[in-house]
């Protein structure tokens, strides 16, 4: 069984030069070609060309190479130009250094049509292997002679004539042989032996027992009288006595009677453990728990270093998925590239498991693209958010025959089956194909900053300009909501708006523009006036400044799990039936409003808070102003920014939040603060997705190439497991369920690499009651975050009597210590005057009746 191709081999099996990126310059550590010397041809040394080598250097099977021409002389020159032209994608690359050290101008280049050494041709690298292949040495005249004589002998070897067989006279001998023969009398019995069905398959052990202590061990055959063979006896001696009658009986108690049915009924000897067992036919090595990497993609034609930004797998193609690449630049050093960067295509980049090293399809955008997603009614139609505050749309309708045409061969009906990669040859007339996109939203209405978040609006509502919720009767999504750094969330709407004031017609020409032919119309009417249709800010109370959403959840995001896209593959798509070209104006008929509907969202900021908030905005009693609704709860758990919101595809009211250091579990409806947080990791947090099979299961990348796996059955403090991905920092990650058996996860790294991992057996195979142990270990955190709750309001009840019994008897000591403050300054009063009066008196400056009046004013 041939092993996984990933990326370091090439097309045809053999491995590939490693390549280092650094800047604009690449550096080549070449591998030691094989040869056969090991099959006595140490010149030979065999290889495999792809139709567009072939193409290349005029060696076609069946054209340039038949049975009569096997062989080509190929110059030195040829092979220097295809390695200046193509360098390390060149077929003949790993035999470079056997090329230049030659010492003849011309090699000689054969085609292995039978395969004999492996491959479809094999270059011969010595000059006596050339002149043996092209002039082979001549039979000598012993050799002749020898094959004479094997001739002449051979003449003289008698042939053998097999005997012919004549008809058989009988001479009485059957007779004897029937008589001899012997002949059973009596008819046979015939026995059927089985077994219990839950035994079929078992194995069998034998082993020595005693055949009287096992019952049913063995049959014994009894003897008894035979009327034929009975001689009638004529006297007999027989004695007789009497005796009274005996009867034999039993009795037993209930609760033991009850043991003895059951024992009847059920089978005791059964082992209840083993029947606790999980299903044992299942795909995999069980006890492999490590991620292993199937394929890698890296855009070698890009001219500056770019990071990957977002990862999406397609919801309908099996083995493709989109990436958005940016230039890895500082906000400085894109001003100063300003001018390069113009000449620089920004690109939504589709690869598949087909071929490693073309795109499929390249999708163009004014500006670098941070976030993009499918259309969950059409995946042929992408909207993306720009580094510059636009929203992008593209139409890859046109174009979806050649991305199925790669795996299925034009049949969608057909499941495909994964192959390893130098299993399947690309196709020879491999081009860049280039997508413009559809319309462009416009500059002054739009996002001011870069664009973090984005999202389709479910098919089953739409909403209008303050926020009301609508049924949706088309059964298209039709709208978007986007989160930028400029602290605005903006719903979007793609249908064509109804315009108060009609434009004439001249007008409407005179603003005519030409479309290039390779654009669709589908979202013309948007191209660069599209504008959202309502902004809300989240206000940071009472100072002027608003809080900056980096990531957003819905509340109906769970409707379009994973899982449930995988049944979206029979839903074919064609492009004469777009429903998409004549989209009705939005909210043009009289809908029916959803009353009951949720309309708060979770938002992830800048600052590491999470805000649980109501999209639907209200009026300011006092200046009847439409304005956004105050956050119904604001918590900061994490450190810094917010890189993933992400409800749970099992429970529709769990949210996983990561930011900074750390990772949070919320519960919709619980405003008490998360039901579980960890502590600091190692390394920053970055990114993370839960896993879509096991609700226990979620992924998180950091910024030094790990990714933590959580099991929140084995452990909810730590990590179950870390392992190495990269080594930078990890940009996103999307896992893909391809089957029960077989599931991926996306990496994408800060060095433009997106990393194909599989994803082991017990990180996809859910146990029994998996689902409903978490569950319950979530009711648990509730309950316990009540208690706390509980326990806060107990303690603060507490110290409230606490503080007003230490104010009472402040308050008392207080009295206390003024009435003796008061006690003391009175006699010292008194004591003062009497010294007054000793004073005055001793001097005679007051005589008796003074002294009498001074008593009595005293």
């Amino acid at each position: 069984m041939a092993p996984k191709s990933q990326q370091g081999k090439s097309l045809g099996g053999r491995k590939k030069p490693k390549t280092v990126r650094n800047k604009e310059t690449l550096s080549v550590s070449e591998a030691e070609p094989m040869n056969m010397e090991n099959m006595g041809h140490p010149e030979i040394y065999p290889l495999l060309l792809t139709t567009k080598t072939q193409e290349i250097f005029n060696c076609r099977v069946n054209e340039d190479f038949t049975d009569e021409q096997p062989y080509k002389l190929i110059k030195k020159e040829d092979f220097f130009a295809d390695f200046h032209k193509r360098a390390a994608v060149s077929d003949f690359y790993p035999f470079k250094k056997i090329i230049q050290e030659y010492p003849e101008d011309e090699l000689l280049l054969v085609y292995d049509k039978d395969f004999k050494y492996g491959f479809n041709f094999y270059l011969i690298g010595t000059e006596e292997g050339k002149e043996n292949y092209l002039n082979p040495p001549a039979v000598s005249e012993e050799q002749e002679e020898q094959k004479e004589l094997k001739e002449h002998a051979a003449e003289d070897i008698l042939i053998y004539k097999p005997p012919v067989s004549k008809p058989w006279v009988s001479l009485g001998s059957e007779k004897e042989i029937a008589e001899e023969s012997v002949k059973e009398p009596t008819k046979q019995i015939t026995y059927m032996i089985s077994r219990k069905r839950s035994a079929f398959g078992a194995p069998i052990q034998f082993s020595d027992q005693n055949a009287s202590s096992v019952k049913d061990a063995y049959i014994e055959c009894t003897a008894y009288p035979d009327k034929n063979f009975t001689i009638k006896q004529l006297e007999k001696d027989v004695g007789m006595q009497a005796v009274p009658q005996v009867k034999g009986t039993s009795t037993q108690t209930r609760c033991v009677e009850i043991a003895l049915q059951q024992n009847e009924i059920m089978n005791t000897f059964i082992d209840d453990w083993k029947c606790l067992a999980e299903e044992e036919g299942t795909f995999g090595d069980k006890t492999d728990t490590h991620l292993k990497e199937f394929q890698s993609f890296t855009d070698l034609h890009s001219l500056m270093e770019t990071m990957i930004t977002c990862v999406s797998w397609h919801p309908d193609i099996y083995g493709l998925i989109a990436v958005s690449v940016a230039v890895r630049l500082s906000l400085e050093d894109r001003v100063y590239f300003s001018s390069k960067l113009l000449l620089q295509p920004s690109l939504i980049l589709f690869w598949s498991f087909s071929d490693p090293i073309h795109p499929q399809l390249m999708l163009e955008s004014p500006d670098d693209i941070f976030c993009f997603k499918f259309c969950p009614t059409n995946p042929n139609i992408i909207a993306g958010g720009c580094i510059n505050g636009q929203i992008v749309i593209w139409d890859i309708t046109a174009h979806v025959d050649r991305i199925e045409n790669i795996k299925t061969g034009g049949n969608r009906s057909k499941k495909p089956i994964l192959k390893p990669m130098f299993l399947l040859e690309p196709d020879s007339n491999k081009e860049a194909m280039y997508i413009r996109h559809c319309a462009v939203s416009s500059i002054e209405n739009g996002h001011k900053k870069v664009i973090t978040d984005i999202h389709w609006l479910p098919d089953t509502f739409e909403i209008n300009r303050i926020g009301s919720v609508f049924e949706n009767r088309s059964e298209l999504c039709c709208q978007l909501v986007t989160c930028s750094a400029d602290c605005t969330i903006c719903f979007w709407d793609i249908r064509p708006q109804k315009t108060l004031t009609p434009q004439p017609a001249e007008k409407k020409k005179e603003e005519t523009i030409e479309i290039p032919f390779d654009v669709p119309t589908t979202f013309l009417h948007l191209d660069l006036t599209w504008k959202p249709l309502y902004k809300i800010k989240l206000s940071k109370g009472e100072t002027t400044l608003d809080h900056c959403p980096t990531k957003i959840s819905l509340c109906e995001d769970h409707l379009y799990k994973a899982q449930d896209k995988l049944l979206a593959q029979n839903k074919v798509i064609k492009p004469e039936e777009n429903p998409y070209q004549n989209l009705e104006s939005g909210l043009a008929n009289v809908l029916k409003p959803i009353d009951d509907f949720c309309t708060k969202f979770f938002v992830g900021t800048e600052e590491g808070e999470v805000i649980y908030t109501d999209w639907k905005l209200e009026r300011d009693p006092e200046t009847g102003r439409l304005m956004t609704k105050k956050p119904v709860n604001l918590c900061t758990v994490h450190d810094g920014a917010v890189h993933t919101v992400q409800r749970s595809p099992f429970y529709k009211d769990i949210i996983l939040t990561i930011g900074g250091w750390n990772m949070a579990i919320w519960k919709e409806g619980v405003t008490t603060g998360p039901l579980l947080q960890s502590s600091c990791a190692p390394k920053r947090y970055t990114s993370g997705h839960w896993s879509l099979t096991r609700p226990s299961v979620f992924y998180i990348g950091r910024e030094d190439g790990y990714i933590d796996i959580w099991d929140l059955l084995e452990k909810t403090h730590e990590p179950a497991q870390s392992q190495n991905i990269c080594i930078t920092m990890i940009t996103s990650i999307k896992p893909w369920a391809f089957s029960t058996k077989q599931q991926f996860i996306a990496v994408a790294d800060y060095y433009g690499t997106l990393h194909i991992l599989e994803i082991p057996w017990t990180l996809r195979r859910p146990s029994a009651n998996e689902a409903s142990s978490v569950s319950h270990y979530f009711e648990r955190e509730v309950k316990h975050l009540e208690y706390v709750e509980q326990r806060k309001k107990i303690r603060e009840q507490h110290k409230k009597e606490m503080d007003l019994e230490t104010e009472k008897i402040k308050l008392k000591t207080y009295q206390k210590s003024k009435e003796q403050l008061e006690a003391e300054l009175q006699m010292d009063y008194e004591s003062y005057l009497e010294l007054e009066k000793t004073i005055l008196l001793n001097l005679g400056l007051i005589k008796m009746t003074d002294r009498m009046s001074l008593i009595d004013v005293e």
